[in-house]
């Protein structure tokens, strides 16, 4: 008991944070440490999705948006039916708003196709039916916010862009902060994000941050036993006994078959 006390005392202090207005920061030591980790956990574990398999900015972008506040089995069979459907921003602006809606059942949250025709409409109007690729420009859509601007620019155009979504923002939390309420952190999230960020492999990375949330450092039953980061995590630290689940029983699903994720967003953008 002592020994591990003691090891909790030495995570909470290479993890502890300055007090006052000072962002801290992970270090380039621990930035190293958990780019690996992820980057090694992904390329055993990472899911097979087919938005991962398609560098069109249109695709990319249709599978984030409705995969804000939805679970990734939903998705699946709707973003092929929507693809066959409607295959690029000419052919969605193209189509009846009441069409699109229609088609978007059962997903839900039917503000989601509305932005995502309005989009089109736009993409079609200003850009000859392309989605741009800098940041600003793609905010000034209505209905892309920060962080889908920055998983079009990592997953569509192969650029070096943070994202924060639920997942993401929950693992980087508990590895590096473990303290106060997250919800009230996003700002200093975004920047932990930016600076973990690597200059190579950054599809995989904010891919593997994604499943690594939500597969194993889930919000209600975390997988520590598991999970790749347990060593150097902060709330793991604190918590040392929060999971006892066995490697057997707490492995990640077979790739090709993933079990339903709880909603990655907790608003659209």
């Amino acid at each position: 008991m002592a020994r591990r006390q003691g090891v909790a005392v030495v995570a909470r202090a290479r993890h502890a944070r300055p007090r006052g207005p000072a962002a801290w920061l992970p270090d380039s030591a621990a930035r190293r440490r958990f780019r690996a980790g992820v980057l090694r956990w992904y390329r055993r574990h990472g899911r097979d999705l087919p938005w991962r398999r398609t560098g069109d900015p249109y695709h990319i972008l249709v599978s984030e948006i409705m995969l804000q506040q939805t679970q990734v089995d939903r998705v699946r069979p709707k973003y092929e039916e929507w693809l066959s459907k409607y295959p690029s921003f000419a052919a969605l602006a193209a189509a009846d708003e009441d069409e699109v809606v229609r088609t978007w059942y059962p997903l839900g949250y039917n503000i989601r196709p509305r932005r995502l025709h309005s989009i089109a409409r736009e993409a079609v109007a200003r850009f000859d039916g392309r989605l741009p690729s800098d940041e600003s420009t793609l905010r000034s859509f209505k209905g892309i916010g920060a962080y889908t601007a920055g998983a079009v620019r990592a997953f569509a155009f192969r650029e070096r862009a943070a994202i924060l979504d639920t997942n993401v923002a929950r693992v980087l939390w508990r590895v590096f902060v473990a303290a106060g309420d997250p919800k009230r952190m996003t700002r200093h999230l975004w920047d932990v994000s930016r600076a973990v960020l690597p200059h190579r492999h950054v599809f995989d990375f904010n891919q593997a941050l994604m499943d690594l949330g939500a597969l194993v450092c889930t919000a209600r039953r975390p997988r520590c036993a598991i999970c790749p980061l347990a060593r150097s995590c902060a709330w793991r630290a604190r918590h040392p006994d929060a999971s006892l689940v066995t490697a057997r029983r707490g492995a990640p699903p077979d790739r090709r078959r993933p079990p339903a994720d709880r909603a990655r967003r907790v608003r659209p953008g």
